[in-house]
């Protein structure tokens, strides 16, 4: 008899429901999240014929948390199934459209009873590999964070302080950069930025760390400052300056929580044994190789070929056909963060592989746009680094890339 189990999580407890191979209910409970509740759902699932060699597999709606990790310790096979299918698996089994846990849990056994060979377990990563995610994705979403926060912070200088954005704006990092954090510290409001001194600016820069070039910086900001510029109100402009050094405690944050964790993937990805062939790759650094092996991990048995990896990562078209119409398009579902990660890795090989380059060109001439030909680069790259992955290898351009030959006359 095959017995699966569905698990309806929830913040302060989880309704489990255990279900036969015909879809009858065997059991059903209500645990607590702590370690009392953990203990209450292995022992059911053991009193209905969970085995180590023969576990019984679980269904639930997250692959993060407690719950989910005292689960995995025990190596049963779990499987995380994405809310938006639940919610169209309910649909099955009732049309009034009513919703509870024990129902959910109840749709979430019968999902593996019926469609297990559907959908894929969590993949059986190393404890490293785990902690590279948790890092990388925390370092992903500094970046995205320092970001917003950025474009909110230039939009708001855009309507009264027009001054310290021309300043900066042939800096690599613009206002990110410290030295203009720490202008802007100083000088919240255009007209305290046009009152500062020479010795001001230079203190400012110095604080920022700058080193070489501060009196010629100093000078240059001060007639940038002191030029003629649109103004608001006095009053309107002092209210805009405590709104942007509001705005400007939060960016110095978000800049040092992702340094902070850049530092740290750093050292917890040169850890682990995959981090010399990723880093092979052109346009692979720590930090974006990081990103790669937190999204893919490091068991090998998760995607049969590159075909599943780069469908995954979204690189690989999609189609869509209907009678006589046939369209290839690209994806729109996939693991978004793979697929952030893969244009920078395409991008910056651009400029660090001739071979990509060449590549990327081609791809241009025949008709492709700019997106579209970086993206058919990653679904390229990112098949090579399943085989080196697979085979154990680094990168070789050579066998990458091989030189086209010309067919004999």
């Amino acid at each position: 008899m095959t017995v699966s189990c569905g698990i309806d999580w929830a913040e302060g407890h989880h309704d489990v429901a255990v279900v036969d191979g015909d879809g009858r209910l065997l059991a059903k409970l209500r645990i607590s999240d702590d370690i009392q509740g953990y203990r209450a759902l292995l022992e059911l699932l053991a009193a209905h014929g969970d085995h180590p060699e023969t576990p019984i597999p679980v269904a639930i709606e997250t692959s993060r948390g407690l719950l989910v990790a005292a689960v995995r310790a025990t190596g049963r096979p779990i499987y995380a199934i994405n809310p938006m299918a639940v919610a169209r698996y309910r649909e099955r089994h009732t049309l009034s459209r009513k919703k509870s846990d024990h129902q959910d849990a109840m749709v979430l056994a019968n999902i593996l009873r019926t469609d297990a060979a559907a959908h894929r377990p969590l993949p059986a990563d190393s404890a490293l590999a785990q902690a590279v995610t948790v890092l990388a994705r925390a370092q992903q979403d500094a970046v995205w964070d320092r970001t917003c926060l950025h474009n909110r912070l230039r939009s708001l200088l855009r309507e009264y302080y027009p001054s310290i954005i021309s300043a900066f704006s042939g800096k690599r990092d613009g206002l990110i950069s410290r030295e203009a954090r720490a202008v802007l510290a100083v000088a919240p409001t255009p007209a305290r930025a046009a009152r500062l001194t020479l010795p001001q600016l230079r203190s400012a820069l110095k604080t920022a760390g700058r080193q070489r070039g501060i009196d010629a910086e100093a000078k240059r900001l001060a007639a940038v400052f002191r030029q003629a510029w649109a103004a608001q109100p006095t009053v309107v402009e002092d209210a805009m300056g405590q709104h942007t050094l509001a705005l400007l405690k939060q960016l110095d944050a978000a800049c040092e929580a992702a340094a902070e964790l850049a530092a740290a993937v750093d050292e917890v990805f040169g850890q682990h044994p995959d981090a010399t062939i990723i880093t092979s790759f052109p346009g692979l650094g720590v930090i974006t190789g990081a990103r790669v092996l937190a999204e893919i991990g490091d068991d090998r048995s998760r995607f049969a070929d590159a075909a599943g990896l780069k469908a995954f990562a979204g690189s690989a078209p999609v189609t869509r056909a209907s009678g006589r119409t046939v369209r290839v398009m690209h994806r729109r579902i996939k693991n978004n963060r793979l697929a952030a990660a893969g244009r920078h890795w395409a991008f910056s090989a651009l400029t660090a592989s001739p071979a990509a380059r060449a590549h990327y060109d081609r791809r241009r001439d025949h008709g492709d746009r700019y997106a579209a030909s970086l993206r058919r680069l990653f679904n390229k790259l990112i098949g090579q680094l399943h085989h080196c992955l697979q085979s154990r290898i680094e990168y070789r351009e050579d066998l990458g890339f091989p030189t086209p030959t010309t067919p004999a006359a």
